[in-house]
C-alpha cells in the first residue's frame, strides 16, 4: 500500500561513518572493524525508505555548502526523495560516527547544519508541499537550536489539513530534556513512535509490559507505537485493545536505521489505509530488512521488503 497524497519529513540528514566492530572496543587501544561511509539522519532514513515504498515523499532539512552536502542529497535524489534543502555557508553537513556490534549501536553525533533548520524553512516547505502527512523525526526538538523548526511543523501541519506522526528520536537526551516536556509538545499527534527505552524515558516510569507502555502512551497521543527490536511492535489507541505482532529472525548485520525503516514501512501501510495490525507488520518487515545491511539506508538493488522473514 502507498499513501492517498504526498509525505513531508522533517529533520536531519547526516554522513554516517560506520564501524562495524569486529572486537569489543579496547579503551587506550585498538579494534578491528569494517568501516562504511553511508546517507544517515533519521529523517532521511525514513523518506529513502518510504521513497523505496512507493511514496511521494519530500524532506525538508538543512545541509553544508560543502561536498558532503552534495553527496547526501545526490544519495537521497537516487532514492527518489525530493530535497527541499537549505544550504548553510556556515555550517558543515551533520556526521554521526556510528559505533556497531553485537546487536547494538552507539553514536558520536555532529548534527552541524541540521541546527541552523529554521522554523520559516518548515512552514514555507510545508506550505509549497501542501502535504496529506507530515512525519517529524524527534531530533529537531531534542536541541534549543533546531526546536522552534519541529515546533512549527507540529502546528502547521494540523492547518494544511495534514495528519502527523513524530519518532522520538533518543532515549539518552529524552531524559535530560525530560519525557513530560517532549509529550507536552507531542500532545495530540495522530501517531507516535518509540521504541522501549524511548517509551520509558518519555514516560519517566516503566508499567512493565510493552503493551502497558504503548497504553501509556496513547493516552497523551491519539496512537503510540512502541518498537521492541527483535520482539516485535505493539500499536495502543484510545478505546481498543492493544496489538501486538512479533518480531523476524534474521541474520543481524548492523542495526542502525533499523527503527527509521520500521516507521516508513509503518507509515506507508498505514496512510494507505492499512489497520494497526497489517502497519505492524509492515513495519517490522522493513527493520527486519534494514538490519541485514550496512547503514541506515535500503539496500540498492533492494529485495522486496514484503519477502523479509
Amino acid at each position: 500500500m502507498s499513501p492517498t497524497g504526498p509525505v513531508l519529513v522533517v529533520g536531519d540528514v547526516v554522513t554516517d561513518v560506520v564501524a562495524l566492530l569486529s572486537v569489543p572496543l579496547a579503551e587506550g587501544s585498538d579494534a578491528a572493524a569494517r568501516i562504511e561511509v553511508t546517507g544517515g539522519g533519521s529523517a532521511a532514513n525514513t523518506a529513502a525508505w518510504l521513497a523505496r515504498a512507493g511514496t511521494d515523499v519530500s524532506l525538508v532539512c538543512s545541509v553544508g555548502a560543502d561536498r558532503a552536502g552534495d553527496a547526501v542529497l545526490d544519495e537521497l535524489a537516487g532514492y527518489g526523495v525530493r530535497c527541499l534543502a537549505t544550504r548553510q555557508r556556515h555550517a558543515p553537513t551533520g556526521t554521526v560516527i556510528v559505533l556497531a556490534g553485537d546487536g547494538e549501536r552507539s553514536m558520536v553525533t555532529d548534527r552541524g547544519a541540521n541546527l541552523l533548520l529554521s522554523a520559516d524553512d518548515v512552514a514555507g516547505a510545508a506550505t509549497a508541499a501542501r502535504p496529506a502527512h507530515l512525519h517529524l523525526s524527534g531530533y529537531p526538538l531534542l536541541d534549543p537550536a533546531s526546536r522552534p523548526a519541529g515546533l512549527r511543523a507540529l502546528d502547521v501541519a494540523p492547518r494544511l489539513g495534514a495528519t502527523t506522526s513524530v519518532d522520538a528520536a533518543s532515549a539518552a537526551p529524552l531524559r535530560r530534556l525530560g519525557g513530560a516536556v517532549f509529550l507536552s509538545w507531542v500532545a495530540g499527534v495522530d501517531l507516535l513512535l518509540a521504541n522501549l527505552d524511548e517509551a520509558r524515558a518519555l514516560l519517566g516510569v516503566d508499567p512493565g509490559e510493552p503493551a502497558a507502555l504503548a497504553a501509556a502512551l496513547a493516552r497523551r497521543v491519539r496512537r503510540a507505537v512502541v518498537k521492541c527490536g527483535a520482539g516485535g511492535a505493539v500499536w495502543a489507541e484510545a478505546g481498543h485493545d492493544p496489538v501486538s505482532v512479533p518480531g523476524h529472525d534474521v541474520d543481524v548485520v548492523d542495526v542502525t536505521g533499523a527503527g527509521d525503516a520500521f516507521a516508513a514501512g509503518l507509515l506507508a501501510a498505514w496512510l494507505g489505509g492499512a489497520g494497526p495490525r497489517e502497519a505492524l507488520l509492515a513495519g517490522t518487515r522493513y527493520g527486519a530488512l534494514a538490519v541485514t545491511v550496512a547503514g541506515a539506508r535500503p539496500p540498492s538493488p533492494s529485495p522486496d521488503p514484503g519477502q523479509a522473514s
